[in-house]
């Protein structure tokens, strides 16, 4: 069963994603976050307030400090930042931190992002 949006549906959700005003200016939904589920991640944190003229959502799977299968996702900008919607394929933790084209990056201070990932299983 798929977790639905916590914040609506299309140009709505993003506009209320950027309003919840996270911390650092990230944005992830659905949490929880289940295996096999898509999720969208909205960015509006340091590289984007100094204007970067794009921004990639560097991925990986695994403990937080050897991530594997590693990849740069290409993010859209939005008028509410930089948008990456993607399929979570994998039941390990999920990293992940920012860069830009001119290969500045935004780590979270040295500690990335990094969220548990369910199998889609309650427990009652």
């Amino acid at each position: 069963m798929a977790h639905p949006s916590n914040f609506g549906e299309h140009q709505a959700r993003l506009r209320s994603m950027y309003e919840a005003d996270y911390p650092q200016g990230v944005v992830v939904d659905p949490t929880p976050i289940t295996v096999g589920e898509e999720i969208t991640i909205l960015y509006y944190g340091l590289l984007a307030r100094n204007g970067a003229d794009q921004v990639y959502l560097h991925t990986g799977y695994g403990d937080a400090r050897e991530w594997r299968d590693v990849c740069d996702l290409k993010m859209s900008r939005t008028g509410w930042g930089w948008v990456k919607t993607l399929e979570i394929p994998d039941l390990a933790r999920f990293n992940f931190c920012f860069r830009d084209s001119a290969e500045n990056w935004d780590n979270n201070n040295g500690i990335n992002w990094s969220f548990e990932i369910h199998n889609g299983i309650r427990r009652n």
